[in-house]
């Protein structure tokens, strides 16, 4: 099958052997969506070698599980050891020895074929299109800030970052009736997020705004956007880190002291409440899709998914 693997930082197509189940479900990818994550990981991040890739929706070809013989799924991302307290909980995401999708230690989505345990995955409604489903894993990661921060319609919420995680958090920001602000560098990507109503501001603008905020979401990628969170919350505010990237970031411990702030990392969240998002329609997803190849120009396709004023970028095996 093709699959499109890293190895020690360079990127191609390749050939390898179908995945055999071994015990989990076998999936046939029917679409999968270029991350940022992805970028990164081809940049040396994680260290990760092997297929790479872990947004996706396909058909389960093979499982011991007859229920979901058959079914469109998508899949979470992390596959935890089983036996370990946080396993037995039900919550793998932080499991000591989990794989993770196309990141650590198991090969990916961008592929015609992966494997997942079958616990992982989860039947997609019939309302929700392909081009949607794929969007599941990005839009679980938007709607885990609240797993890790209470906001409520009283407060006020800048999200920094217009990128597809960015617009996806505003999205999922303002339903819960927030007052909520979307910062980026893109006019046009910022119209996504104007367009659902939430009020927009360039950097510039958003640097007047000073100690504002009650929680800001940072998930512009750069370490710029760390610096600029910190001047928007108020003394006492909560600062909500989503961005993963290859590099240090350096941080204004004093600030952070002085002001009392609480930094929070929010990395995946579950995939039942971005389903049932997708499903009432609450959320634009068309609008970050830019572009679709083949995954026969999978290599082709990440140099584009890195380009200025993309967004999603998806491949179709």
């Amino acid at each position: 099958m093709k699959a499109l693997r890293v190895h020690k930082k360079r990127l191609s197509l390749r050939n390898i052997d179908k995945p055999e189940p071994g015990g989990e479900a076998l999936v046939r990818v029917l679409l999968s969506g270029i991350c940022n994550t992805d970028l990164e990981i081809a940049r040396g991040y994680a260290g990760f070698s092997g297929t790479i890739g872990h947004e996706f929706v396909g058909i389960v070809e093979e499982t011991d599980d007859n229920q979901l013989l058959g079914r469109r799924v998508v899949g979470e991302i992390n596959a935890g050891c089983g036996r370990c307290a946080l396993c037995r909980s039900g919550d793998p995401r932080h499991c000591a020895s989990r794989t993770v999708l196309g990141i650590v230690g198991r090969d990916g989505a961008h592929a015609e074929y992966l494997r997942l345990p079958t616990l992982n995955l989860i039947p997609v409604p019939a309302k929700i299109a392909d081009e949607h489903a794929v969007f599941t894993e990005p839009l679980a990661a938007a709607c885990g800030i609240l797993e890790r921060v209470s906001i409520s319609k009283t407060d006020r919420v800048a999200v920094i970052g217009d990128g597809k995680l960015g617009l996806l958090s505003a999205q999922v920001v303002t339903l819960t009736g927030a007052e909520t602000v979307a910062i980026g560098k893109h006019p046009n990507k910022l119209k996504i997020a104007a367009r659902r109503g939430i009020e927009t501001l360039t950097a510039k603008q958003a640097a007047k705004r000073i100690r504002e905020f009650d929680v800001v979401v940072e998930a512009s990628g750069s370490e710029s956007g760390f610096a600029l969170a910190l001047n928007l919350l108020k003394p006492k505010g909560c600062l909500v880190l989503k961005s993963t990237f290859h590099g240090a970031t350096e941080v204004e411990a004093a600030r952070v002291v002085v002001d009392e702030i609480s930094i929070i990392g929010s990395r995946c969240g579950r995939f039942a409440p971005a389903l049932d998002l997708l499903k009432k329609d609450s959320i634009d997803v068309d609008s970050l899709i830019s572009e679709e190849y083949p995954l026969s120009e999978g290599v082709h396709a990440m140099s584009r998914a890195g380009a200025k004023g993309i967004l999603k970028v998806l491949l179709r095996p």
